[in-house]
This record gives structure tokens, sequence and C-alpha cells, in this order.
């Protein structure tokens, strides 16, 4: 990874991360959270992607499985609650802190996601800003790939809930998929919505600004407001969290599209330091000049390096 440090070290580096990834890191000491939220609906942290878990009569409905080494131990917390299997795993996008248990739970549960999804598991890419963050994401198994997709919406009917899964394109990638809890009054947004700060825009798969920023106008407008919210990453939220994440988007993107009609290059934006008044965003992973080019690539359509193939 050139010149992010923190990619492979700090806590927000699985979010692009692979199996082959996953393997080298020491999942022995990661322990499952499990928490409470509203309705069937559980919500379970360990390393990777925040799950969310409905729980009822009916069996199991998982949204998002983080990494294959985990599954034993996110099998073991759910038992905690249920004896009832896991029938059905959504994932909300293509990122392998997100699909990595793809394996292990498609052995005897059903996954389902967006086809962009899909698509994406089943061929070699890339991850990244179209700049310095950027890596190689080879092709995953047959047994990794969903084997249900949709193209706008799906529904799931089970535990007397309706858990639907909307397709929010160009956003955080191009196969975003945000998922409703109708009857629990609750929503995991996927990697659309993060507490961690500046978040990571996949360019390289599709993902866009504009088109995050759009996303969550569509989901705002659907949710209620006491609605509870599951981010992507990050702590149980509110849809005052998510108001303020998306202004935030705007704000700082409409700072960067002014510097770029003003004829100033990416360079001159970092040592100018323009989004200086939202440093307080700026993290490990995602650091402000990070986050800059980010948004400069996003706003003015630059492709970033395509999939080299290691030995």
């Amino acid at each position: 990874m050139r010149n992010v440090r923190s990619w492979l070290a700090a806590t927000a580096a699985v979010l692009v991360a692979t199996a082959a990834g996953a393997q080298e890191r020491d999942f022995s000491k990661v322990e499952i959270q499990v928490t409470k939220v509203a309705g069937s609906v559980y919500m379970l942290k360990g390393a990777g992607g925040n799950i969310a878990a409905s729980i009822g009569d009916d069996g199991i409905v998982l949204v998002d499985d983080q990494f294959a080494p985990l599954a034993e131990k996110i099998q073991a917390a759910l038992k905690n609650q249920t004896s009832l299997p896991v029938r059905f795993v959504i994932n909300t996008h293509w990122h392998g802190d997100h699909t990595g248990g793809n394996v292990p739970f498609g052995k005897t549960s059903t996954i389902i996601a967006q086809e962009n999804v899909r698509k994406r598991l089943q061929s070699d890419g890339v991850a990244g800003n179209a700049g310095s963050i950027h890596r190689d994401e080879p092709a995953q198994p047959k047994e990794a790939l969903p084997i249900i997709t949709f193209k706008q919406d799906v529904t799931v009917h089970l535990n007397g809930e309706d858990i639907e899964a909307v397709f929010v394109p160009a956003g955080h990638t191009d196969g975003d998929s945000v998922v409703f809890f109708r009857g629990s009054n609750v929503v995991h947004m996927g990697d659309d919505f993060v507490t961690y700060g500046f978040p990571f825009i996949d360019v390289d798969s599709g993902g866009s600004i504009k088109g995050l920023i759009a996303a969550l106008d569509t989901v705002l407008a659907k949710l209620p407001a006491d609605v509870k919210v599951i981010p992507g990453h990050g702590t149980l939220s509110t849809i005052e969290d998510v108001r303020a994440f998306r202004q935030m988007l705007a704000d700082t993107s409409a700072v960067v599209e002014k510097a770029i009609a003003d004829g100033r290059t990416l360079e001159q934006m970092q040592k100018g330091k323009i989004l200086e008044k939202w440093q307080k965003y700026s993290g490990d992973f995602v650091n402000t000049d990070a986050y800059i080019e980010t948004v400069f690539n996003s706003l003015t359509g630059k492709k970033g390096t395509p999939f080299v193939k290691h030995n």
C-alpha cells in the first residue's frame, strides 16, 4: 500500500482486506461482542465490518460476515442467543471485511447480494481511491460468491420481519446495499455510513463522493426519527449522526470542487490545508490528505491503477 502507512496496522485497515490478508492477521484474541439493538435485531462487533443479525423463531438472517477465521466465534456468539441456524447472509458490498465469511457461512446458508458484488468477487480487481490508497483484490473462489443476486432490491420475510436490502449506486462502491429491518425499526448502512472519521470511498470500484451523498439522501428520506442505525464500522448511531456525516461530506466536497474550479492542483489543496476546518475527521486510515485526494479523484473522474497479479 503506497503512502497510507496504517493500511495494514490500523483497525480501519480491514476495510478492503482480502482473504489472503486476513490469513496473515491474528484473530485468536478477537472477541465477538453482541448487543441487542431493537426488536429481533442484534449487532455483532469483532474485526471487520459490523454484523446485524435478525434472530427469531424462523432462524437467523445475517447482514455481512466479517472474516473467515472468525466464523466459528460468530457462530458461537449466535448460539448464545438461539440454537437455530443462519439461513441467509446479505452482503452490503464486496470488501473482504464484510464478505470474508461467505465461504464458511455459505456451506449452510444462502448468500444474497446486489449483482455487482458477485461480479467483483469473481474477478481480479482493485480497491482504492484512484490514488495513494490501492490494493489488488484477487478473484474469490466460487464458494464465496452470492448465489442470489438482485438489481434494485430484495426482501427476506423471516422472524415476522420484512428485511429489505436496497441498492444505492455509486456510493462507497458500485454494489452497495442498505438493509432495513422494518419491524424492528433498525437499518444497517454498510460502509455508506461509518463513524471513524473521513470515509474510504472505493473510487476504483465505482464509488464516488456525489454518489455517496445521494445514497445518504435516499436513505435519510426513508428513515423514521427514532430509527437505530448500525454503521459499517463504529458504534450504534442515530439518524442525527447520519445527517451530520452527510453534511460533512457535502461541505467538504463543495470546498474541493471550488478549488478544482479555481484551477488548484491536488498538491496545492493538500499543502493549503483546505479542509482544516474538518480536521477532527482525520484518522489513521483516511487522513485529511487522503480524503482530499479521494474527493479530487472522484470529482475529476480519475481512474485508478489496474490490477497487477503477483506470483
